[in-house]
């Protein structure tokens, strides 16, 4: 019998090693899915993060972190029921790794469909780092939109404040073109970022114009999550996609 406990007492202490893997940052890629974007896109995007991640800068600014590596999971999100993980939670702590990453991301086909539930997406994001086996110094969501729509599903404002309240800073890839994920809409969609979806202390919104700035947009993005360098930890700041600049608000 004290035999039997002793086991049970050393598998209990290695999932509890298992479920709390200390690392620099938890980061969930939200990408829009929904409507607006085509399966060519769809891929574009997909590229463009695959690219990101086995970026020379961006295994750099991960090398240069207290631990040397993150926890990092890829959603395509669309309507209040549609939330696909198309990456489920990897640790990326160098070349190897990274280059996994971007082989499953590239892989499966489309799964998430509808229209835009911002809201519900953000809180999806929520769950899967409430639930998932790491312990990051920070916790990030990276929600990419061309648009800031609603249709249905828990409001943008409701599922923000949830986000934010639990320590998760939300930050935004803001997409204004038509041929790289995005479609024009009639307002200002870095503003509608800025003022209603992205929050916590030192959240920012990146904007992309054109199919050539949209890869360097996502780069700048991840280096400046996982380098966490922010202007001001309690300030909000706007970048666009160009390196080098920047404006703080």
């Amino acid at each position: 019998m004290r035999i039997i406990v002793i086991i049970g007492v050393l598998l209990q202490g290695l999932i509890v090693s298992a479920a709390s893997e200390e690392l620099d940052l938890e980061l969930v890629l939200l990408a829009d899915a929904t409507g607006s974007i085509d399966d060519a896109e769809i891929r574009f995007q997909r590229q463009g993060y695959a690219e990101a991640i086995t970026d020379p800068q961006v295994l750099n600014a991960i090398a240069d972190n207290a631990y040397g590596k993150i926890a990092i999971t890829y959603v395509e999100w669309a309507d209040m029921f549609s939330q696909d993980v198309v990456v489920d939670w990897m640790v990326i702590d160098g070349p190897q790794s990274a280059q996994l990453f971007a082989e499953r991301l590239m892989a499966p086909p489309r799964q998430a469909f509808g229209r835009n539930a911002i809201g519900a997406a953000l809180l999806k994001g929520k769950e899967l780092i409430d639930t998932n086996e790491y312990k990051g110094l920070r916790r990030v969501i990276d929600l990419s939109a061309d648009s800031a729509n609603n249709w249905n599903g828990p409001s943008i404002t409701e599922a923000r404040d949830a986000v934010v309240n639990s320590g998760i800073v939300i930050n935004g890839l803001a997409v204004l073109c038509r041929h790289c994920s995005g479609r024009p809409v009639s307002y200002n969609l870095e503003d509608r970022f800025f003022s209603e979806i992205i929050g916590g202390p030192g959240s920012f919104v990146v904007t992309a114009d054109s199919a050539d700035t949209f890869a360097a947009a996502v780069r700048k993005k991840l280096i400046l999550e996982i380098a966490d360098k922010r202007s001001a930890p309690d300030a909000r700041v706007r970048f666009a996609a160009i390196e080098g600049t920047g404006a703080a608000n």
